[in-house]
């Protein structure tokens, strides 16, 4: 006997039909057809899988709306407040400024930081050594920065004690 005739290679494939790759395209009659065919169906599960459906198609859709006008819109009307200045004030006021400015911001560094030790707490990190390590750093920066503030005010202020020319 002729092995060839008896395995599916070769000439001998004719029992063996020819495998679709790709499914029939579906056409939107038939898919409604199937559609309608399931509702009319009595399934329990029917509506709460149409409901989990919708839900997922709408989260999706809503992902991508708001992605898409995720900082991409202009910022419009927008208002920026800055101080106003007088333009004769003297270099004395505008050093007695910078030295309240900066107290200011070193109070608010500090209730932030109190802020943030809370939460390094909350999460067992250890802050304590390098904080007082940042914070004699902090107060020798502070120091320098206030003398050297403190010696431009004096030298404002003999200057506006001088005589104009």
């Amino acid at each position: 006997m002729n092995i060839r005739g008896r395995f599916a290679s070769g000439d001998g494939l004719a029992y063996i039909p020819p495998m679709a790759i790709f499914p029939r395209p579906v056409s939107p009659k038939s898919a409604l057809g199937d559609l309608w065919g399931y509702f009319r169906e009595q399934r329990p599960h029917k509506w709460p899988a149409l409901g989990v459906s919708m839900a997922i198609t709408w989260v999706i859709v809503w992902t991508f709306i708001t992605d898409a006008n995720t900082n991409t819109m202009p910022t419009r009307n927008k208002i920026f407040y800055v101080q106003s200045w007088n333009a004769d004030r003297s270099d004395a006021a505008i050093i007695l400024q910078q030295k309240m400015d900066l107290a200011r911001r070193e109070v608010l560094l500090q209730k932030r930081q109190k802020d943030m030790q809370g939460v390094a707490d909350l999460f067992g990190i250890d802050w304590r050594q390098e904080e007082a390590r940042n914070s004699a750093r902090r107060k020798e920066a502070l120091a320098a920065i206030n003398a050297q503030l403190d010696s431009r005010l004096a030298k404002a202020k003999q200057a506006e004690g001088a005589p104009q020319p």
